[in-house]
């Protein structure tokens, strides 16, 4: 069972991503068709607005990366529906989901001798077909793209150089250059120190508001998102998930609920995680 906060305005005109009983999981071998699998995460509703950033928390094994990979178009939903900017997300599909979603995995891709700025043209793709011949706007788009990230001086040089936040930098760059509507983004601070990870979650929020983006991640940095998130979807480890701003969250105890263990406790005041006190 799921539980929704209540939609922003972006959501309730239409505009941004609404899931409505979505069911992600795991196929098995003998199945075909949506309804048929292993569900992880059973009907979950949930919003997430433009010009927002909203956080994807659970602990591990939760279903964060798979509920994201089922947006990404990288598996198949089993059941229910998501929308984006009210059209179905999930029928969308090769260059036509590619112009609408952006995505940054985890994993870390061999550049060989590419630059940064030849990294961010491979998101022109999707516009300029299998040639790949940028024309003016396309490098447009790649320029303003760069900009945005404020990553000028790292584009000439070689991707395989750059630090791990750097490469990151480049790498929502390149999905930037696709000129979508959401950008999805599976654990982008995994490999990064504590000021990068701060700087790149900066970074989102702040491209969500200027360029009315739908931004959507997953993190365990957990106080940070909580500081910097505009809203929330938190699975339980159960199947569940629930939705709201951090504050609310929080408040209510879902928080502490998911991740308060034998040796630490979540103080919902000050948003961070304490030692629990010993009789």
């Amino acid at each position: 069972m799921s539980g929704a906060g209540t939609p922003g305005p972006a959501a309730v005109a239409g505009r941004g991503l609404v899931l409505a009983g979505l069911t992600v999981g795991h196929r098995s071998e003998r199945a075909f068709g949506r309804g048929s699998g292993v569900a992880v995460l059973p009907g979950v509703d949930a919003v997430a607005g433009r010009g927002e950033l909203t956080v994807l928390l659970g602990p591990n094994g939760a279903g964060k990366s798979t509920l994201l990979r089922t947006l990404a178009g990288l598996q198949p939903a089993l059941g229910g529906t998501a929308l984006l900017d009210g059209d179905d997300l999930l029928s969308l599909r090769g260059t036509a989901r590619a112009r609408r979603v952006g995505v940054v995995l985890t994993d870390r891709p061999d550049p060989g001798l590419l630059t940064g700025r030849d990294v961010v043209e491979l998101g022109r793709l999707p516009h300029t077909g299998a040639a790949g011949v940028l024309g003016e706007g396309d490098h447009t788009a790649v320029d303003d793209a760069i900009g945005a990230v404020r990553a000028g001086p790292l584009a000439g040089r070689p991707l395989g150089r750059l630090s791990d936040g750097e490469r990151q930098r480049m790498m929502v760059a390149r999905a930037l250059a696709q000129q979508p509507s959401l950008l999805l983004l599976d654990e982008p601070s995994a490999f990064l120190d504590v000021a990068a990870r701060v700087a790149l979650l900066g970074l989102l929020r702040r491209l969500a508001r200027e360029q009315d983006l739908c931004v959507l991640l997953s993190t365990h940095d957990l106080e940070l998102a909580l500081r910097l998130a505009d809203a929330v979807w938190l699975l339980d480890g159960a199947g569940g998930c629930c939705s709201g701003t951090p504050a609310a969250l929080s408040a209510s105890g879902a928080i502490g609920a998911a991740f308060d263990s034998d040796e630490l406790v979540f103080d919902p005041a000050q948003g961070t995680f304490d030692l629990r006190p010993t009789s």
